[in-house]
């Protein structure tokens, strides 16, 4: 679930981390691929993404919207990482019922 509040139970966010190396292989794209499908025939009617702004979460920015995840939002200095302070930008996409 996305908030542990029972309002919140058809809503889920998504978290992928690949390995340095195991980038540009298309495996982001099957895992994503395969969350939105599982979601949908769990049930869940959203998918949120948060991710860091910065140049390294620039392939997930682009990822994501490939899949059809729009901007809803952004965090101004919610994350510390490496020494300084990242913005986070929130995704959503509506999932189609069943998968």
């Amino acid at each position: 679930a996305w908030r542990p509040r029972p309002a919140y139970r058809f809503t889920v966010e998504n978290s992928i981390y690949l390995a340095p190396d195991a980038t540009g292989k298309g495996l982001g794209s099957a895992l994503l691929g395969a969350l939105i499908e599982a979601a949908a025939l769990a049930g869940k009617r959203r998918m949120i993404a948060v991710v860091a702004d910065s140049d390294a979460a620039a392939a997930s920015l682009a990822l994501h919207r490939r899949f059809g995840f729009v901007d809803a939002g952004r965090l101004t200095a919610v994350g510390h990482k490496h020494g300084r302070w990242i913005d986070t930008v929130l995704m959503e996409k509506e999932l189609e019922a069943g998968g």
